[in-house]
């Protein structure tokens, strides 16, 4: 699942559905690479794509950067795919409002990280413990980047 947390923090956790050219839709994330900008307890960047979609953090289902400026959260899809859609689950135990306005990016670029990849989505808001759906329009793309919004505040855990 994916959480975020604020411009310095990010918790995150994602389902990717994503599809190649003449194929149908599947999940693609399974067997992906995960990674992060930093790592904070026991928030590791794979727990975003491991199939577990518990939305408390303590239950290490969910991933967590150290507070920092620009944090991001990427899962490598090992290939080019037609992203048509991001599921994510919002953190349920506490600070929902930290995903208000993070960025889905996609494309094949690692450059700055991903994070200057193409916008799929801004989330305006999941309320805590939900799981949304976002349409990617079938982005190309290798890597999808999680990004936190800029019109936040800064959290401390």
């Amino acid at each position: 699942m994916i959480l975020m947390y604020a411009n310095d923090y990010l918790f995150t956790g994602v389902v990717s559905l994503a599809r190649m050219a003449s194929a149908s839709t599947v999940n693609v994330t399974v067997k992906g690479v995960a990674t992060q900008s930093s790592l904070y307890g026991d928030g590791q960047a794979n727990n975003a794509i491991d199939g577990n979609r518990e939305s408390d953090y303590h239950k290490m289902s969910c991933t967590h950067t150290e507070q920092e400026t620009n944090p991001w959260w990427r899962v490598d899809l090992l290939d080019l795919y037609r992203v048509t859609a991001v599921t994510i689950t919002n953190r349920g135990d506490v600070v929902p409002e930290r995903l208000d306005c993070a960025e889905i990016r996609i494309n094949n670029s690692l450059e700055n990280n991903g994070i200057n990849n193409p916008r799929c989505v801004v989330i305006a808001n999941i309320p805590a413990g939900e799981t949304y759906t976002f349409q990617c329009n079938e982005m190309e793309g290798r890597y999808v980047v999680v990004i936190p919004g800029t019109e936040q505040d800064s959290h401390s855990v």
